[in-house]
């Protein structure tokens, strides 16, 4: 059984660890060539940052009345049934947690690759597979291990972004403008594209209900923690995105694949360059390695309440973590970078192949709030939803428009012949196809519950 030994620092650690990942180096640029003018970019982040706000509160009030291991699994199963859980927990394992870790160790091996190039042509790719080993094996070693690996990583990140805030600006001059040469796509779909790339920066504020039930005090610091981390992640992005305009100005910042090293060279000089790329191996990791602590936590929430899965429900007691739950979860990622690292683009495409799955279930949580209150009207609530029912409709109207915006872009993705004739993208489309066809077989008999369960 897992155990209680979470603080709100450590839980809040584990937030702002997850969401302040790679996609901060990456997603500003297409964000500046879809919405070209400050006040737009900054806007869109912002909404970004009230969206997931409005996402946590609705989750405090979930996570402190069912604070159980499972999160999202636990609260669809109880709103819908077994079935829906279960395809929850099913799609996590084959495309929503792979499409999360996924990006972020690109971002690692791309950047890693600068300090320390290995000249084979898959310098990136071999990198990221390396740092998904690397932190696989740290969270092998329990939760301890894993817990202090993400506050270190944490602070430093943190900190390391404040810094290059301050130093854009020993930066008197920007960059002169230059024509914004990737802008090709309507205001609507500019819109929708912009916040895709926004809101996968926010992701992973909802994976601290993962761990609801290792948090001490789960009915004050899981609250705290949800606000304060959701809270600190809008400022430093909204930091690090004015650091990036005012150095790189919005057609610098449009022009470029890496905004942090371009302007870390332009305000420190060349060394800044290999200390920013240093910075975002470290926000990389810290990423990838609370994804890894958290998504396993699922798999083996589901063993315990199926017996089907019964296997995944054990908990090494040694090493106080679910072993097999976080390595067969690291093999399937695994296997995802592999092949989409055998393609351009291979971040963009990660992340819009496997967003609209994310959102369907994020709406699918959000109306959950409206069913368990009536389902469970009897049930204690420490912790209720402010303005309700205002805040949680919000909350799942903005999750249907990111459903629907992720799943059109995809769609018109889909469309393009230089894509889908890749003979890795084919793979992954049959491998895919399979998975989801086998988990709807499995969820049509309803699942056998354990006595624990």
């Amino acid at each position: 059984q897992p155990t209680r030994q979470l603080s709100m620092f450590d839980t809040a650690c584990i937030i702002v660890g997850i969401i302040i990942g790679a996609g901060i180096f990456r997603a500003p640029p297409l964000v500046a060539a879809s919405l070209p003018s400050t006040s737009l970019i900054l806007t869109a982040w912002l909404a970004g940052g009230l969206l997931a706000l409005l996402g946590a509160l609705c989750y405090a009030e979930l996570t402190t009345t069912y604070p159980e291991p499972g999160g999202d699994y636990v609260y669809l199963t109880r709103a819908y049934g077994s079935r829906v859980g279960f395809l929850f927990v099913w799609a996590e394992f084959w495309i929503i947690r792979p499409g999360s870790t996924g990006p972020m160790a690109f971002v690692f091996g791309e950047y890693f690759k600068q300090l320390l190039p290995l000249g084979t042509g898959y310098d990136t790719l071999v990198y990221a597979v390396l740092a998904i080993v690397g932190i696989t094996g740290l969270n092998m070693l329990g939760v301890r291990a894993g817990k202090w690996t993400q506050n270190l990583l944490t602070v430093i990140k943190v900190l390391a972004l404040v810094g290059v805030f301050l130093a854009a600006f020993t930066v008197n001059t920007p960059l002169p403008p230059s024509p914004i040469t990737n802008l090709a796509m309507p205001p609507i779909a500019a819109i929708s594209f912009a916040m895709l790339m926004v809101m996968f920066c926010f992701g992973g504020w909802n994976d601290v209900a993962f761990v609801a039930s290792e948090v001490r005090n789960p009915e004050r610091n899981l609250l705290r923690s949800l606000l304060l981390g959701v809270g600190v992640v809008t400022v430093v992005y909204l930091l690090v995105n004015i650091a990036y305009l005012h150095v790189l100005g919005v057609e610098g910042l449009a022009n470029t694949n890496t905004p942090a090293t371009d302007m870390m060279s332009l305000s420190v000089g060349s060394g800044g360059k290999r200390l920013a790329s240093a910075m975002i191996c470290v926000a990389a990791l810290g990423a990838i390695n609370g994804m890894i602590f958290t998504g396993a936590r699922v798999y083996y929430a589901m063993g315990r309440k199926l017996s089907n899965f019964g296997w995944l429900a054990h908990w090494n007691k040694r090493m106080d973590a679910p072993l097999r739950s976080i390595g067969l979860q690291s093999l399937v990622i695994l296997g995802m970078v592999v092949g989409f690292g055998l393609m351009e683009n291979d971040f963009e495409r990660l992340v819009i192949f496997t967003a609209p799955c994310f959102w369907l279930f994020l709406l699918l949580v959000g109306i959950s709030l409206f069913v368990l209150r009536w389902r469970d009207a009897d049930r204690t609530r420490v912790f209720r939803v402010p303005a309700y029912p205002v805040i949680p409709l919000i909350f799942c109207l903005g999750s249907l428009f990111m459903f629907y915006s992720t799943a059109s872009y995809m769609i018109g993705q889909l469309k393009d012949p230089e894509l889908t004739s890749n003979p890795a993208f084919q793979a992954i489309l049959v491998f895919t196809a399979l998975a989801v066809v086998a988990g709807l077989i499995l969820a049509i008999p309803r699942q056998k519950e354990t006595i624990n369960g």
